[in-house]
């Protein structure tokens, strides 16, 4: 099952987790790709943009193919990201993309930028793709105050166009916490929204310099059952 990757908001660890969902399923002998849509705020090498996002990804295990549709410098919103650079996006590239990739590979993810609200093209916004993509949803959030809100926004988000979602990880949880409000969040989450969590992945310190303890630590906190 394929699967798409959003956020409750930027910076929440999406990539952490797309990155330790492929290698996982990638240890486990399927053929694995990841796929950007759209990357804003990427780097210059050798005279073009490359997505930040997937050299993370490559970093974890070189095996994974991946491939980013649109890379842009800025770190905005894609549709504005686009306009700046003066680049009109093309939604069926998008999505031919995506299918030539999944042609290739046993298993891919398609990591969003941002949440599910983010416009990519004019009113055409991040769940609109994964609608037409037909993928279902894994929810990432962050452990700490406000979390529950905007988890459940994000839930919600998602059913309205009903979008079925796949479960929730909460990513970069602070070990040994004392904070009543991150200990109780992820009971809280489960509970209102109905969803599964499929689990707790802890704070992974200088992990970009040690990216190869990703793939130990996902498969030992996280239930990657429901890919398989």
């Amino acid at each position: 099952m394929n699967i798409f990757i959003t956020g409750t908001d930027t910076d929440v660890g999406k990539t952490v987790v797309t990155a330790g969902l492929a290698c996982a399923v990638r240890s486990l002998g399927y053929s694995v790709g990841v796929f950007k849509p759209v990357q804003t705020g990427s780097f210059k090498k050798n005279n073009e943009f490359v997505s930040a996002d997937l050299k993370f990804v490559k970093s974890v295990d070189d095996s994974i193919l991946t491939y980013a549709s649109y890379n842009f410098k800025e770190p905005v919103a894609p549709s504005l990201a686009a306009d700046l650079d003066g680049i009109v996006i093309d939604l069926d590239k998008i999505i031919e993309d995506y299918k030539e990739l999944e042609r290739k590979c046993d298993f891919v993810i398609v990591e969003g930028a941002g949440g599910l609200l983010v416009p990519i093209k004019g009113s055409f916004l991040m769940r609109d793709l994964a609608k037409t993509l037909d993928l279902p949803l894994v929810i990432v959030a962050r452990p700490n105050l406000g979390t529950i809100n905007h988890t459940l926004l994000t839930v919600e988000a998602a059913k309205n166009k009903n979008i079925e979602i796949a479960g929730i990880i909460i990513s970069g949880y602070p070990s040994g916490t004392e904070d009543i409000a991150i200990k109780n969040a992820p009971d809280i989450i489960k509970e209102l929204s109905g969803e599964n969590l499929l689990g707790i992945l802890p704070k992974i310190e200088d992990l970009n310099n040690n990216p190869a303890v990703l793939k130990d630590m996902f498969l030992k906190h996280i239930n990657i059952d429901f890919v398989l």
